[in-house]
């Protein structure tokens, strides 16, 4: 049987952006992947879903698997023909032990390859925005593990050469000795005015950076209550910070923000999030399914040839209608002489995305704005199809045919909330770990409130409740809510912009939460 081989990968501190392009071939080869705690769990969606994924993290107190039986997991695997990706926090050659996994593989003559990662102290320190080395201030660096055995009193460093013979500083792992490390670095010389960051969660929405000093840092440690896992930065590089942050001042940093659209549609959204420091929390309350028949739509779609006009109201319907329009058989081609209406910009470029572009789209992103722009048309006499959601409102085809228009209004897919989920939602407004709910549509509230129970209103009353639009807020309102954002344009960058608007203008950052890491300073 032919051997197989194991990538040691480096997943980067955090943040899922971190991981190199080569480690993420990698994964995507895999046949087993072995991680430990440290890795972002979002790396496990690169693998191929057949993969074998095995835990093996390691946590202080709680060993989940020896460090031997790593080792030898990697070896069986490989020598099972299998392609294996042992994904590692941070770099897997600065303490993450990657050197003695690769010795065992060597010595068994197992094939490996070694993908660098951002180990936590280069990425701690640049999301903190503290350049570790700059010509001006030291052109030294050390990494140092403080991960030791109090006991042993860090026998192993050299504390004189590293309080003095270093400029900037670096211990993973360093939190339980703290004191020591403090203490023998000012015993050895190092002035205990030394400026001193510590920064916790690098690189995620939840991280945590304390500024302070060498003389009082264990103390500002106590008062803020920070613990593992933390980078400790000592330097006077650390000073740069009040001018280089740039990663938590962000305008939602921070905030933690429901998002109940479906995956698939929530990925842009997440992303727009993402860019503005807040971390988005997938709860979808609605799901698409096929409509009971398709006879009207299809019968829609054999009239192409004799209809005026294609309203398009949604991503949702683009899919349903051009995926039904494939099913048949037919194209982009079948809707030669047809004018095509989106609602706004986001169902035009799913339009586009389709190889043809819409002709009309109406400034006011809503089906008013729809009946409005097509009355300018003048439609008395023209065949229009509409199709649509299950649930959609009857205001397009009731004013169009009073128009004078002929118009067919199938139902290309119904709006149904998904299996399960409640629970989920209930356990995080229950403890407080949500700042702002969004909600995209009247569905998505009505299922929200079905999937949650009768004291919704009550769990969200310390949440930020945020409608896309006049609809969706007077759903929420007509059911007991309190809409405190919407924006004036009805779109997904519309209600970022007014979400942050309204914290800005609130001078809220961060909410009292149970479970909240906050963005605590606190300067020497």
């Amino acid at each position: 049987m032919k051997t197989g081989i194991v990538y040691l990968i480096g997943a980067g501190p955090g943040d899922p952006g971190l991981i190199t392009v080569k480690g993420l071939e990698c994964l995507r080869r895999a046949d087993v992947v072995v991680y430990d705690y440290l890795a972002n769990p979002a790396f496990l969606n690169e693998a191929p879903p057949e993969a074998e994924r095995i835990y093996v993290g390691k946590k202080k107190g709680c060993h989940h698997q020896p460090q031997d039986h790593i080792n030898a997991l990697l070896e069986e695997k490989a020598r099972a023909g299998l392609i294996v990706a042992r994904l590692k926090g941070g770099d897997p050659y600065v303490f993450g032990r990657g050197g003695e996994e690769a010795l065992h593989l060597h010595n068994a003559g197992i094939p490996f390859e070694v993908v660098p990662g951002v180990t936590a102290g280069f990425a701690a320190a640049a999301y903190a925005g503290i350049p570790l080395t700059h010509r001006d201030y030291t052109t030294s660096l050390g990494l140092v593990t403080g991960h030791e055995d109090p006991a042993k009193k860090m026998s192993s460093l050299d504390w004189e050469k590293l309080a003095t013979g270093v400029g900037t500083l670096v211990f993973y792992m360093g939190m339980a000795n703290l004191p020591l490390i403090t203490e023998e670095l000012i015993a050895h010389g190092r002035p205990a005015e030394t400026p001193v960051a510590i920064v916790r969660w690098a690189t995620t929405p939840r991280q945590q950076t304390l500024t302070a000093t060498l003389g009082n840092v264990v103390e500002k440690v106590r008062e803020a209550g920070i613990k593992p896992p933390a980078v400790i930065i000592v330097g006077e590089v650390v000073e740069l910070r009040e001018k280089l942050r740039w990663f938590d001042n962000r305008p939602l940093f921070g905030k933690r923000v429901m998002v109940t659209r479906t995956p698939e549609q929530a990925r842009e959204f997440i992303a727009l999030l993402a860019l503005q420091g807040a971390e988005a929390v997938c709860c979808p309350t609605i799901a698409t399914a096929e409509p009971e028949s398709w006879s009207d739509l299809d019968a829609g779609i054999a009239a192409l040839d004799r209809t005026d006009f294609l309203i398009l109201t949604s991503t949702n319907a683009v899919d349903s209608f051009f995926a039904r329009l494939a099913w048949k058989g037919a194209d982009v081609r079948s809707l030669a002489g047809v004018r095509i209406v989106a609602v706004g910009p986001k169902t035009a470029g799913a339009i586009r995305a389709r190889g043809i572009s819409p002709d009309l789209v109406p400034e006011e992103y809503r089906a008013e704005g729809v009946v409005a722009l097509l009355k300018e048309q003048g439609i008395a006499g023209k065949r229009i199809l509409y199709p649509r959601a299950d649930l959609a409102r009857d205001l397009i085809p009731a004013e169009l045919a009073a128009a004078g228009a002929v118009i067919a209004a199938p139902v290309a897919y119904r709006t149904v909330a998904p299996v399960g989920g409640g629970d989920r939602i209930r356990e995080l407004l229950t403890a407080e770990e949500i700042d702002a709910v969004t909600f995209t549509s009247s569905s998505t509230v009505e299922n929200f409130l079905e999937m949650v129970g009768p004291d919704a209103a009550d769990l969200l009353e310390k949440v930020n409740v945020v409608s896309i639009g006049p609809l969706t807020t007077l759903t929420a309102e007509r059911m007991g809510l309190n809409v405190a954002v919407q924006p004036q344009i009805y779109t997904l960058e519309g209600m970022m912009e007014a979400m942050v608007d309204f914290y800005a203008e609130s001078g809220v950052r961060i909410q009292d939460r149970k479970c909240q890491t906050p963005d605590i300073r606190f300067d020497s």
